[in-house]
């Protein structure tokens, strides 16, 4: 190998300064257009949440709207939570009712992870009102999944009492699961 004049070295690093700025200059453009479209992308998506904002009043009257739901526990535990919020609710609505019963539970059809828990009410005698009061307010039972069957008999001698029937259900975690 012989000495490198000069010349030679200002070349050789004129050319790697050279290589570098164009591996630079291919790589930083692709970098600076990927920025430029994420930038673009949320100042777009920033628009639409602007468009979206609602007021708190709004907000609250939505909220209201939604049904409350609670997960589901493990089996014993959501049986007996159901039980006391609809016994609650049926007190609340002055409906006097035979002691609620358990049917057989079975798969939810929903997932292998839960069960379908499902519990009849029977009242003796109640007027049409208050049955009314207690299916308009079954939307707040957090743990109702849905009202299986809701049957109204009159009294033949007393045209103004009624008899309830009702079979309400709800998830609850299979045994043994843990999610």
């Amino acid at each position: 190998m012989t000495k490198l004049s000069k010349r030679d070295i200002r070349a050789l690093v004129i050319g790697v300064v050279c290589a570098g700025a164009i591996v630079l200059f291919v790589f930083g453009t692709k970098w600076l257009g990927r920025w430029m479209a994420a930038e673009a992308s949320l100042n777009a998506n920033r628009k639409k949440l602007a468009a979206l904002d609602i007021s708190q009043a709004k907000l609250a009257g939505l909220m209201e709207v939604v049904p409350v739901f609670e997960m589901p526990q493990a089996e014993q535990k959501q049986k007996f939570l159901f039980r006391a919020k609809l016994d609650e609710q049926l007190k609340k609505a002055g409906i006097k009712n035979e002691p609620l019963e358990f049917l057989a539970v079975g798969k939810s059809g929903i997932s292998p992870r839960y069960r379908s828990v499902r519990l009849r009410c029977r009242s003796s005698k109640c007027k049409l009102s208050k049955v009314l009061d207690l299916l308009a307010a079954l939307e707040e039972n957090p743990y109702l999944v849905g009202v299986e069957e809701f049957k109204v008999e009159c009294d033949p001698k007393k045209r103004k009492d009624f008899k309830l029937d009702m079979t309400v259900s709800t998830l609850a975690k299979s045994a043994g699961l843990a999610l």
